[in-house]
């Protein structure tokens, strides 16, 4: 398939991990579509139906979940990444109990579950992309448990910016500070004296 196509960012992700056939693409093209969500509107939440996985082509999105009037944010995620709702192995579920919203506008490719199985049903290939994608998305949900499990807030943070995360500066305060479970002033302390060593 030599043909630019508005999928192109997605084969480019999948490729990287594994050659896949021109196949599989049709089948991908007919199906994914692009979709644009402004800066703070929600691409996906509970009272939606989980039917979908999204490539982000440009913007940050930040999942969470509510704890009575609190947020709990639970991760973030860039250009070049894939992010979907929590959502059953098995499809049980129809709705998603995590949140997942945009923090800038977010050019998006809307990928349905129902895609993703039928590539695994007719395409070796489709089970090697996604048992490494399926590796990588367990291991960043393992770091993001140890990071939870540090007990000092300093030290938490610490480690969440050893851990190289660059494009922070991009995630508004608040989030931040949900996500490393701390108040903001907590975190605004924090940052205010690693800026003074």
């Amino acid at each position: 398939m030599q043909k630019s196509t508005f999928l192109d960012p997605l084969f480019n992700f999948f490729e990287n991990l594994h050659p896949v056939p021109d196949n599989l693409k049709l089948d991908y093209l007919l199906q994914c579509s692009v979709i644009e969500i402004k800066k703070n509107k929600f691409i996906i939440s509970p009272i939606d139906q989980n039917e979908s996985l999204f490539f982000i082509i440009s913007g940050c999105v930040r999942g969470f979940v509510k704890d009575r009037s609190k947020d709990i944010t639970t991760r973030f995620a860039f250009e070049g990444e894939l992010i979907g709702a929590i959502r059953h192995p098995d499809g049980i579920e129809i709705h998603s109990k995590e949140y997942l919203q945009a923090l800038e506008d977010c050019t998006l490719i809307r990928i349905p579950y129902s895609v993703i199985e039928l590539a695994y049903n007719k395409y070796p290939e489709a089970h090697i992309v996604g048992r490494k994608i399926f590796s990588l998305h367990y291991y960043m949900a393992s770091e993001r448990a140890i990071l939870a499990r540090i007990p000092m807030a300093a030290d938490r943070y610490e480690t969440f910016v050893q851990s190289g995360a660059s494009q922070m500066d991009r995630v508004p305060l608040r989030c931040l500070a949900s996500y490393l479970g701390m108040r903001m002033e907590t975190l605004s302390r924090i940052r205010a004296a690693e800026q003074v060593k």
